[in-house]
């Protein structure tokens, strides 16, 4: 077949799986829906945001979970429920990933030209409490940032701002100074993997919203393969649903692996230096015990002239990256004691892909 007659023929193939779409929104990761799925996780985030919205005392949570797990978008939906009562300011430590950075978003600044005092003083002119300071993937704040300056000086204000951290790492909280712990002494809430039920219904609803027509049986193969293969990630099942409908002759398995490649490069590229090697060392090494693994992840660090990191890090790392669904630690028994074993859910050409990118092709 030449090129122009493949490029013809999937051209007319995907104008026709376009017809069957009513709204293309509905299949965009921004997208945020008027009802979304209500579960346990939900109260303890409303239960804070309302406590704060009748005493104005300060009460901070820290909300954790897997990606697409819904923390961000159920943060957003409360959002747009109570934005008549109580402000709120959001940042991203993706795209703002210093104290710096996050406050001159927060003030409308250009990230240079005033000193930090001088935006934190903007800040706080700008902002009267009651004021809920969401400050999303806050695990992503920059190394740099060793003092994390914006979690002590909302933690410290005498304004009474809340602040509401959203994190896909578990183990945030154990990383910063005792001295913004004690003041800042957030809620934990935890959003657990959703079950396949659940997500189940999610696509039901995205499909109501988005397609003309809906095929149940579709949805719960997308379902099943979800909560089985990417630690419930709602997102690659949403972008699954969506490639199922332009094609709906492929095999739903196919259209899966599609979306859980396209969703694996994103969160690839977020990751540091140090987490990439730890993945490639689980990849590409023979033993998949933590300790062993240890050892492989060290040369590999010492063949691209990279600091590795403690034992204590490297473990702490192993439950971030799970938490990003790019590995399971399974817990296996030998002999007498238990140990983990490190199943990685991403393929290895990927992770060489991205390493050769930045220069660790080692």
């Amino acid at each position: 077949m030449k090129i122009r007659d493949y490029l013809e023929k999937k051209d007319k193939k995907l104008k026709k799986g376009q017809k069957r779409i009513k709204n293309f929104k509905v299949f965009d990761f921004n997208y945020l829906p008027d009802r979304p799925l209500m579960r346990d996780e939900v109260k303890p985030l409303v239960d804070g945001l309302l406590r704060y919205k009748s005493s104005g005392i300060a009460n901070h949570l820290l909300v954790f979970g897997s990606r697409g797990s819904g923390k961000t978008m159920m943060v957003r939906h409360l959002k747009r429920l109570l934005s008549a009562k109580l402000q709120f300011v959001y940042a991203n430590c993706r795209r703002h990933n210093t104290s710096y950075k996050m406050l001159a978003h927060m003030t409308g600044n250009k990230p240079r030209g005033n000193s930090q005092e001088e935006l934190w003083e903007e800040f706080t002119n700008r902002y009267s409490a009651p004021a809920v300071v969401i400050l999303d993937e806050i695990d992503l704040l920059s190394g740099k940032d060793r003092h994390k300056d914006i979690l002590y000086l909302l933690s410290r204000s005498s304004a009474g701002y809340m602040t509401v951290l959203l994190s896909n790492n578990p183990k945030f909280l154990s990383r910063l100074d005792e001295s913004i712990k004690s003041t800042l002494q957030p809620e934990i809430i935890h959003f657990r993997h959703y079950t396949a039920h659940q997500i189940r219904k999610i696509l039901e609803d995205r499909a109501e919203a988005g397609l003309k027509k809906t095929d149940k049986t579709v949805i719960g193969k997308i379902a099943a393969l979800t909560t089985k293969k990417t630690n419930s990630d709602v997102r690659v099942a949403i972008k699954t649903l969506y490639y199922s409908a332009l094609e709906p002759e492929v095999e739903v398995e196919k259209h899966f692996e599609r979306a859980r490649r396209d969703i694996y490069v994103d969160v690839l590229s977020d990751l540091n230096d140090k987490n990439l090697l730890i993945l490639r060392a689980a990849a590409e090494g023979k033993s998949r015990r933590a300790k062993k693994l240890y050892s492989s992840y060290r040369r590999l660090s010492s063949r691209a002239g990279e600091e590795p990191f403690s034992y204590a890090y490297f473990y702490s790392n192993l439950s971030y990256l799970q938490s990003l669904g790019l590995i399971l630690l399974v817990s296996t028994k030998i002999k007498r004691t238990y140990t983990n074993r490190i199943q990685t859910l991403v393929d290895l050409e990927l992770i060489q892909a991205v390493c050769k990118r930045r220069a660790l092709d080692v």
